[in-house]
C-alpha cells in the first residue's frame, strides 16, 4: 500500500506535534524565517479559548491559517480539511504544507486524514510526523497514569513520529538526556532523535525526508484506518482563557505569576499571554512550562490596535476564578490605552 515516491509530485505535508510547551512554536518560526526557498502554507491549532500564538508566529510570506476552537483531531478535523481543500483550489501552488497541532492532540487522527480523503490523498503526501520533546519534562508526561480509556498523548506523539527534536537540551543534564532518548527509543525503537537548543536542527533533516510509512504503521496499528476509532481527552486538563483590557502592573505580574508557579506549577502544563505592560508600547510576550517561565518585549502595539490582555493556562483541575482574579489583582485602573 506504500505510494509511490519515486514520480511523486503531490505536495508534500509535515504535521509538528510535541506536548504543551514543547518548542512547536519555536520550531515553526525557525523554519518560516530560514532561506529554504519553499513556499509553505501553515495550519495551526491551539487548544485554549484565547488564541496567543498569532501572536507568537513571526510575520513572513508565509501564509498562516488558525483553527482555535477546538482540539484537530477530534472537534474540528472537519475544519482541517476545509483548509486543505481551500488551499488546493487556490491557482498560486504550494511547496509544502505544514501542520502546528495542540500539544494535547494525537497524531494519529490528524494523518488519518491524509488516507480516509481521495481527493486529499490522490494531491496531498503526508511526508512526516515531526515530534518535538521537552528534555526536561516528558519523562513526567510520559510516566503519567491516565483514566481507563484516555490515551497518553505524550506517548502517542512519540509513537507516531518519523522524526523526534529532542528540544532544551540545554536545561537538562546529560545523564538525563540520555533517560529521555532511550524512553523515545522504547516507544518507538527506529525514529532519528535530533538533539536541539531553540529548535535549532537541520531543515532538511524534517522536511521533504518522506519519514512516514503507511505499511509500517499498519504493522503496528492495524486499525489505524479504522473510521471508528475516537479520541478521548483527559477531562480534567483545560484551558482557562483570559482576554480583557487594562495595563499590567510588571512588579504585581511578577509576585503573582511567582507564587502562581510555585504553588500549581506541577498541574500548570503550559502558561503564555501577549501583555500590555504600563509604560510601554510594545508588547509582553509571556511563556511558561510547569515552574520554568519567561517574558519579554515583543513587537510594538499596531496603530489602532486595541491593546489587550490575552493569556492561557492549560492544565490539570484548574481554578477558572482564582485565574482570573489573580491576573485582575495584577491590572492598574486605567482603561487599555490605543496604539497611536
Amino acid at each position: 500500500m506504500s505510494e509511490p515516491t519515486s514520480t511523486d509530485d503531490r505536495i508534500p505535508v509535515t504535521v509538528l506535534t510535541g506536548f504543551l510547551g514543547s518548542g512547536k512554536t519555536t520550531l515553526l518560526n525557525r523554519i518560516l524565517t530560514e532561506q529554504h526557498g519553499r513556499r509553505i502554507a501553515v495550519i495551526e491549532n491551539e487548544f485554549g479559548e484565547v488564541g496567543i500564538d498569532d501572536a507568537l508566529v513571526l510575520n513572513s510570506e508565509e501564509e498562516v491559517f488558525e483553527m482555535n476552537n477546538g482540539c484537530i483531531c477530534c472537534t474540528v478535523r472537519g475544519d482541517l480539511i476545509r483548509i486543505l481543500g481551500s488551499l488546493l483550489r487556490r491557482k498560486d501552488r504550494f511547496d509544502a504544507i505544514l501542520i502546528e497541532t495542540t500539544g494535547l492532540a494525537d497524531p494519529a487522527p490528524v494523518a488519518q486524514t491524509f488516507f480516509m480523503d481521495d481527493a486529499l490523498r490522490a494531491q496531498l503526501r503526508l511526508d512526516a510526523i515531526v515530534t518535538v520533546v521537552d528534555a526536561k519534562h516528558v519523562l513526567a508526561h510520559l510516566d503519567e497514569v491516565k483514566p481507563e480509556g484516555v490515551e497518553n498523548e505524550a506517548v502517542e506523539q512519540i509513537a507516531f513520529a518519523g522524526r523526534v527534536v529532542l528540544n532544551k537540551t540545554d536545561l537538562a543534564p546529560p545523564l538525563e538526556i540520555a533517560e529521555v532518548t532511550r524512553a523515545i527509543h522504547r516507544i518507538n525503537a527506529p525514529v532519528k532523535v535530533l538533539p536541539a537548543v531553540r529548535g535549532d536542527v537541520e531543515l532538511a533533516e524534517i522536511l521533504d525526508v518522506r519519514a512516514f510509512d503507511l505499511d509500517t504503521v499498519l504493522a503496528t496499528e492495524p486499525e489505524f484506518l479504522d473510521p471508528d476509532s475516537e479520541h478521548q481527552h483527559d477531562e480534567s486538563v483545560t484551558s482557562v482563557g483570559i482576554d480583557t483590557g487594562g495595563t499590567v502592573n510588571p512588579a504585581a505580574l511578577n509576585i503573582w505569576l511567582g507564587a502562581l508557579l510555585a504553588t500549581r506549577g506541577p498541574d500548570l502544563f503550559r502558561s503564555k499571554g501577549v501583555l500590555n505592560l504600563a509604560d510601554t508600547d510594545r508588547r509582553y510576550v509571556f511563556q511558561g512550562v510547569h515552574m520554568l517561565h519567561d517574558g519579554e518585549l515583543g513587537a510594538p502595539w499596531r496603530e489602532g490596535e486595541s491593546r489587550r490582555n490575552r493569556m492561557v493556562f492549560i492544565g490539570r483541575n484548574l481554578d477558572r476564578a482564582e485565574l482570573e482574579s489573580g491576573f485582575r489583582s495584577c491590572l492598574s485602573e486605567e482603561p487599555a490605552g490605543v496604539a497611536g
